[in-house]
């Protein structure tokens, strides 16, 4: 069998609006919580669990691949919510999208500092 990817826990300076962002921008599902964790599952059943460290956050990069529909959707949301994109990870197209790997793509950043994407197609 291959291996899936099941869980991952990502830092966050407050779980309950971490996991409530990430429900927002990836249209995902709240599931069953428990101890430290606010967890929310995402296609694939992979599910993302949210802690706050007792130590400082260093930011990680979490690329989604959705459908154009949810890219728009989530473009929106981004507009709408006055939340800073941008076209590139170097952060220096801001208010932009690209069109890398034939797709389009969006970096912007969650609640805790880390750099989120968006893409319609995979880079390979």
């Amino acid at each position: 069998m291959t291996a899936l990817l099941n869980h991952t826990i990502i830092a966050a300076l407050d779980r309950h609006e971490s996991a409530a962002f990430y429900c927002h921008m990836l249209e995902a599902s709240e599931t069953e919580s428990w101890g430290l964790f606010s967890n929310i599952m995402i296609g694939g059943g992979v599910m993302l669990q949210f802690a706050e460290p007792p130590f400082p956050i260093q930011m990680q990069h979490y690329a989604f691949l959705v459908c154009d529909d949810h890219f728009d959707r989530a473009l929106m949301r981004l507009n709408d919510g006055g939340i800073t994109y941008w076209a590139d990870p170097q952060m220096s197209r801001p208010g932009q999208t690209n069109t890398d790997h034939g797709g389009r793509g969006v970096y912007f950043k969650d609640p805790a500092g880390h750099a989120l994407e968006l893409i319609t197609q995979p880079y390979v």
